[in-house]
Formats: C-alpha cells, structure tokens, sequence
C-alpha cells in the first residue's frame, strides 16, 4: 500500500494501489478495504509499547478516554488521517496519524458534544500547528452548533520543532476560548500534564477538572523553578491537583481517578444548557417541590455565635438533598454548587459557618463572582442562602484587595438578569 498526499496540505491521505489492470484507476473494492485497515491502525495507537507506557502511569488512552465521556457509539472522529507537513521541522521520519490530538462530537446524556483529547503517546501530546488546525476546527464547530465543548488535556505544551507556528496555534485557541465564553459551557478535564502556554486555555474555561496524583498544571516546571530560585519542588507540589484544588482555585473539581472524573464532567454536562440561547435541561427527580422542611429547626440553631454545616441545609432543602458542589476545598467560607428544585436547575450560593463563621474574604468574594456570572450567562436562577457576619477585617485582606474582590461579588449580583431568591436563615 502506498499513500499519496493531498496537495491542499491539510494532512488527509489517498490511499493507491495497483491491483486492477489499468494502474490509473486501482480497484474500489481493495482501496477501500485498505482503508478500513488504515483506519483500524489508526485507531490502535502509535505502537504497543507507548500504549503500554500509558497504563504503567495510571492513565487511560485517549480513545477510552472519549468512550467513557460519550454516550455509547456516538463519537464522530473529525480528520483522523491529519499529519504534520514536516517541512523545515526535522521531525519527516515521523508523522504519525492524528498528530496527538483526537477531535470530534457525540451525545452525552442524548445531547451533542464537541470535545478534543490530547494523544500523550504522539509526541507527548505537544501542540503543533496542524495539531492546532484540528481543534481550531473542532472550537469552531461548537460554537456554531450551540454545543457544549469539553476538552481532555494531557501534553507538554508547544512543540518547539514548530516554533512560532506552535505558538500561534495556542493564539487561535485563546482567541476561541473567549469568543465562546457565555455562549457555550467550555470544559476542561486535566488528566496529565499541562504547561506553560497550554495552561491558559483551561483557565478561560468554565470549569476544570483534575485528578488526584494524575494533573500537574503550571506556567513553569519544577526545574525551571529551580534553576531561577533555587528552591526545590516536586511537579505535585508545584501544580497538582490538590494545590490547584485548595490553594490556587484553578481546580473546579477534583477527583479521586479518571473514571470518577469523567462521569462526573458528565454529569455536570446534564445540568448545564447547551448554549445561552437555552435553558438548562429539566429532570423528573420525584421529590415532591412542596414537602415541609421541619428538620431545618434542628439544623440551624437560635443563638447567632454557634456554628452549623450550611451543607446540611441546603441538601434538606433541595431535591433528594442532591448539591453539584464547585470549588470545593478552595474558599470553603462560601459553598457554591448546582441543585434541582422541582426538576429544575438552579445554582446555589450560601455562607458557611462552619467556615471561618461564614465571613467573605478575598478568595470567596472571587469564588462566588464567578459562579454567579456563569449562572447568569446560561439562565440559571440563583438562590443565596445568608448567613455572614460581613467582611473579614485585617491588614492581609485590605492589602490584598477586599474591597475591590468584593465589589466584583456585588457587581456580578447587580447585573445577573436570572431570578434571584435570597434566604436570609439568622444574620445579614
């Protein structure tokens, strides 16, 4: 079998043969059968050993990886046969299928998705130009649909061999990933490493997922961080999910494997819209929406100084006492997350006691911006349940902003246009 490529340059390849009579038109039936091979190979992975390399880390491959985030049979491969041109790059000996990055569409939950996975088997995942074009395509494909797009990140970054090219198919990726916000839910899962340049487009998504010992995300690596400073770091403590999860607030979610995470992008998959244009999709839960809640008079006590979990609260009162928890382990002071009532999504907002007393400070003035922004973006109504001293008071805070973080908290529930129902349970 021989393979000529195509002349447009955009990594597809003819598959020829000579077995017919006449060399200029090769039998349908064997070119055809040759491609079902190719595409089986394709399919397979660069080689036995990287696949086997893969598992020794913990990690699944990229396509089961897309079998677990899709509804069974549904995914539809965009360019498959997309290659590197290789011109200039020193990298002609190879130029494997895909280009490490596998693009697409398929339903969850019965509704379409658009999603890109890194391949870390194909140079480890790193994003060169024709790498780029795929999810440049794939972007551009969601947000003219009115889909939601999920992305399975895990490669090193820019392929230096491409130079600037690498680098301008990261400016592609930015430019997309803002031009969607608000219109469509952008989800990022990190499921291996994530640097330097390739950091930023997760953080101008919605949300992001990470996996416990498996997610490393950071603008410099540890040698690099040692090299300038002198301090010694390990990947984990640098930019793993734990620090991203608690420390940082980059981590929306983090999850214990990849199996977990994967159900759970899922999940959140079924209580968002598709687009902005939409509301979010309505449930039949069987909890009746005008049961009393009488255990609340256990649950929150009189006397303003004693402490109580918020979490308790809310999960009496929201349908089978179900909360899709965001961020967290990060600014715990303030709980945000997704409910139903009566079947229908809504995003929750509630001061913590059992938190510093639930007092706002700069990260949950933050943390709670956001949420209430993305809530507004996709019609999603808010309900805040109140129970804060009010601002934290000292130097750090002061010196760290607080007035101006908690004024994007106001700011951002002034504008939101969604229902706003506020719960006052003991003090405001």
């Amino acid at each position: 079998m021989t393979t000529t490529e195509d002349p447009a340059g955009d990594g597809m390849s003819a598959v020829t043969g000579t077995v017919s009579a006449d060399p200029s038109r090769p039998d349908l039936r064997w070119r055809t059968k040759q491609l079902h091979v190719l595409r089986e190979e394709v399919t397979a992975g660069p080689s036995h050993r990287a696949t086997q390399r893969q598992r020794e880390r913990g990690k699944l491959t990229v396509r089961e990886r897309l079998d677990r985030l899709f509804d069974p049979g549904t995914f539809r491969e965009i360019e498959r046969f997309r290659r590197h041109r290789a011109t200039g790059f020193g990298l002609a000996a190879r130029r494997p299928y895909t280009d490490g990055v596998v693009a697409g569409w398929g339903r969850v939950h019965g509704r379409t998705v658009y999603a890109y996975a890194h391949d870390f088997r194909i140079f480890g995942g790193s994003l060169g130009e024709a790498h780029a074009e795929k999810i440049h395509k794939v972007m551009d494909l969601a947000l003219s649909a009115g889909a939601p797009l999920v992305s399975l990140n895990d490669g090193a970054g820019a392929r230096i061999q491409e130079g600037v090219n690498a680098l301008a198919g990261y400016g592609g990726i930015f430019r997309r990933n803002v031009r969607a916000s608000g219109m469509i839910p952008q989800v990022s899962v990190v499921l291996g490493p994530c640097a330097g340049g390739a950091t930023y487009s997760p953080a101008l998504t919605d949300f992001v997922f990470m996996v416990q010992g498996g997610s490393q995300m950071y603008i410099p690596g540890p040698d690099v961080v040692t090299e300038v400073t002198g301090e010694k770091i390990t990947h984990e403590q640098l930019g793993g999910a734990a620090v991203h999860g608690s420390v940082s607030g980059a981590a929306t979610f983090v999850r214990s494997d990849e199996f977990e995470c994967l159900e759970d992008v899922r999940h959140l998959l079924s209580l968002l819209p598709s687009n902005n244009r939409e509301l979010p999709p309505v449930a039949v839960t069987g909890d009746p929406p005008d049961r009393r809640n009488d255990r609340l008079l256990e649950l929150v006590p009189a006397e303003a100084n004693r402490s109580y979990d918020m979490r308790e609260v809310i999960e009496e009162v929201v349908d089978r006492g179900e909360l899709f928890e965001v961020h967290e382990t990060w600014a715990t002071n303030l709980i945000c997350g997704f409910a139903r009532l009566d079947g229908q999504v809504v995003g929750i907002v509630a001061n913590q006691p059992a938190s510093l007393a639930g007092v706002l400070d700069i990260h949950a003035s933050e943390k709670g911006a956001r949420f209430v922004r993305h809530c507004d973006a996709f019609s999603i109504p808010l309900i805040t349940l109140v129970d804060v001293p009010g601002f934290l008071p000292g130097r750090e805070q002061e010196h760290g902003g607080i007035i101006r973080h908690g004024a994007q908290l106001m700011y951002a529930y002034c504008e939101a246009t969604v229902p706003r129902i506020q719960l006052l349970l003991r003090k405001a």
